[in-house]
Order: C-alpha cells, then sequence, then structure tokens
C-alpha cells in the first residue's frame, strides 16, 4: 500500500512546542506578535507609540497619544483569563498536534486545571475553529450528503424521522482524481428547500457541481447557480456502496468515529456547531501539521472576547 504522506508527516514535536512556547515570556511575544504584527497599535487612536507596564501577571500597554490602556488579551479568545497563556497554549497544542480528539476530561488532565476551567478553555477553543471555518466555501466537484448527530437512544423513530438527532450537511470538495481536499460540516434546523438553498449560498461557489442522493431538497442547490448531480440509491442499496460517494461517507465515517469515541456525551443540541467545526478545523488543514499551532494563534487573537454565558447560548450564534 502506497504510503499517505499526510497521516505520516512530522508536524510538531513535544520536544519543539517546549521549547517555542514553554515560558510564560515566550508566549506573550507570541500573543503580541500575532496580535501586531507591525507592532503595538491603539485599539481607539491606531497609533504606535506606546509605553507598557505590568499589573500584576497581566502585561498592559498604554498609548501615549489618547492614554488609552488595553491589555495584551483584551479582545482576543484569551479576554480577562485568569489563567497563564501557557496553559492556554499547551490545550491548543493537544488541540491541533493529537490525531484524535481531546475531550474535556482529558483536557483537564493533561493540562492541570478544574473542570469547569477546562470546559471554558474547550469551548472556547472550538469555538475559535468553527468561527475560523465559517467563511469557506467549496467549487469545482463536491460530493454532499445528509447526516445526523445523536439518535442513539432507543425506542422512538429512526433515521430521518428521528426526534433525537440533530441535522447536519456533509460536503466534500474533491480534486480531479475525485481525492478530498476540503469539508464543511453545516448544522441545519431540518432538510427543507429554503434550509439547503441557504445553505448553497453561503457554502458554494457557484457553477459548482453537487453530487447527492435523490433527497427532494438538495433540487434547491440549482438556485444558487449550482449544478445538481443526482444519484439515486434504489431500495436495499446503500450510498456508502456507491463510488461517488465514497469520499463523503469515509469523512463522515471518521468523524462519527472521532465523536464517539472521545465525547462519550455533549448536548448536542446546544453545541453541534463547535464539535463539528472542530473536526472541519482540523481536516481542513490538515496538509500542515507543523504550522497549524501557528496558524490557531493567530485566528485566536482575532476571534474576540466570547465570555461563558454567551457560549453556553443555545444558539449558533455566528
Amino acid at each position: 500500500m502506497k504510503m499517505n504522506r499526510i497521516q505520516f508527516q512530522a508536524g510538531m514535536s513535544l520536544n519543539q512546542f517546549l521549547a517555542d512556547y514553554g515560558t510564560e515570556p515566550q508566549c506573550e511575544a507570541i500573543v503580541e506578535e500575532a496580535r501586531w504584527p507591525r507592532g503595538f497599535q491603539c485599539p481607539k487612536c491606531q497609533e504606535q507609540q506606546h509605553s507598557s507596564s505590568r499589573r500584576g501577571r497581566v502585561k498592559v500597554f498604554q498609548c501615549r497619544v489618547c492614554r488609552t490602556q488595553t491589555t495584551l488579551t483584551a479582545a482576543t479568545i484569551f479576554h480577562s483569563t485568569k489563567l497563564p497563556l501557557t496553559k492556554w497554549f499547551q490545550a491548543m497544542y493537544f488541540l491541533s498536534q493529537t490525531k484524535n480528539n481531546v475531550s474535556i476530561l482529558e483536557l483537564r488532565r493533561l493540562v492541570g486545571l478544574s473542570y469547569p476551567a477546562s470546559w471554558r478553555m474547550k469551548h472556547k477553543l472550538m469555538q475559535v475553529m468553527y468561527e475560523g471555518e465559517s467563511t469557506i466555501r467549496l467549487c469545482g466537484r463536491v460530493e454532499m450528503d445528509d447526516a445526523y448527530l445523536g439518535g442513539e437512544n432507543s425506542g422512538g423513530k429512526a433515521d430521518r424521522g428521528s426526534e433525537n438527532k440533530v441535522p447536519f450537511i456533509a460536503a466534500g470538495q474533491t480534486n480531479e482524481k475525485h481525492h478530498p481536499l476540503y469539508v464543511v460540516f453545516s448544522r441545519v434546523k431540518a432538510f427543507s428547500r429554503a434550509e439547503i438553498k441557504t445553505w448553497a449560498d453561503r457554502s458554494l461557489v457557484p457553477a459548482t457541481t453537487v453530487v447527492s442522493d435523490g433527497l427532494w431538497c438538495f433540487r434547491s442547490i440549482t438556485e444558487s447557480g449550482c449544478t445538481q448531480q443526482r444519484e439515486i440509491v434504489g431500495p436495499g442499496r446503500k450510498s456508502t456502496d456507491m463510488e461517488c460517494f465514497s469520499w463523503v461517507n469515509t469523512i463522515l465515517g471518521n468523524l462519527k468515529n472521532a465523536i464517539n469515541g472521545t465525547y462519550h456525551a455533549f448536548d448536542f443540541e446546544k453545541y453541534a456547531h463547535r464539535y463539528l467545526g472542530e473536526y472541519q478545523y482540523r481536516f481542513n488543514r490538515r496538509f500542515n501539521l507543523a504550522t497549524l499551532l501557528t496558524r490557531m494563534t493567530f485566528a485566536a487573537v482575532n476571534t474576540g472576547k466570547r465570555s461563558e454565558r454567551w457560549l453556553r447560548l443555545a444558539e449558533d450564534q455566528c
């Protein structure tokens, strides 16, 4: 069997991580560089002249023109954190470099936090991943399928009729050899023509060729300027047996195995979009694991403040 070079790439070793991110000054310098790559810029007047000082453990910048003060972590995902930045970077390292997902309980043990602190950290970082993927649009040839999270409880309706499942769309862009490039996992309220049309407007570039099954609501993607290649799954036949759906079904299987194997229980109804966004973020950046932590750091400082109260809202905020 030919070696899969994506899976066998080096990534970032633990020794390299400790050498580059092992101390608080190192982490502060990395956050400052990611936030102000051209030097400090006042958030109020945009001037660069400033002085810096310490307020306890927190680094504070003061603009010399308008006297506005701002901390290093203000208006970032680390806003008002009481944890050292080294803890945050340890969490980001494990979330970006491990082959499987990391649960909140495992993160608690690895980083050395309380469970509530681990919950906040994990959900903030998943929100960073989710928002980082919110603008991706697929093009070319795309395999598409309807899918569900949850629904393990017995007794009730099965498959699409189950009231215990969270529906989402799985779509994967392939290259000329039909190998996967990028994926999109999007939670939807229901599989309706209006929902699919809205999803297609947001997630597909016009003129994209979409390979889908015969689910009637998928026809609305043509209203977004895309071409639909309908492949009817006959009675007794599964889409997993059809070559045209091979990659979207493979990716869906890996997604569900990763979620079921790592997260034995979570609130599908409230947080499904974040768990889907986490897997999508990692998959779409799998080609260069060595730079994934750097890219995640840049995303974290540009995501903005996300409080625990905001994170616990039942709606998909973005």
